[in-house]
């Protein structure tokens, strides 16, 4: 041994030598773009909705889920069709 040098008591490893990591580990993975965490799922909407809480009769709701696909949508739209105009003071 090198008199300069210490032991660590570790013993090198080739990286070609390392585990194959599984898909799991990957999908848990946090993701980063330098120190900022990315996080996944749906982009922010630069026009966001706001949650509220309606009651409505079972059989208008029914309605509207039985039209398919972008009930919702197509909910809003007529809620925005039907809106009183803001008045002047």
């Amino acid at each position: 041994m090198n008199g300069n040098r210490k032991d660590t008591g570790s013993k090198w490893v080739d990286p070609d030598d390392a585990p194959e990591l599984p898909d799991e580990w990957f999908e848990r993975a946090e993701l980063r773009d330098g120190n900022k965490v990315l996080r996944r799922g749906r982009p922010k909407s630069a026009a966001a909705t706001v949650a509220i809480s309606l009651r409505l009769p079972p059989d208008v709701l029914d309605q509207w889920k039985r039209t398919g696909p972008g009930w919702q949508t197509r909910m809003v739209a007529s809620l925005r069709q039907h809106a009183p105009k803001a008045q002047r003071i």
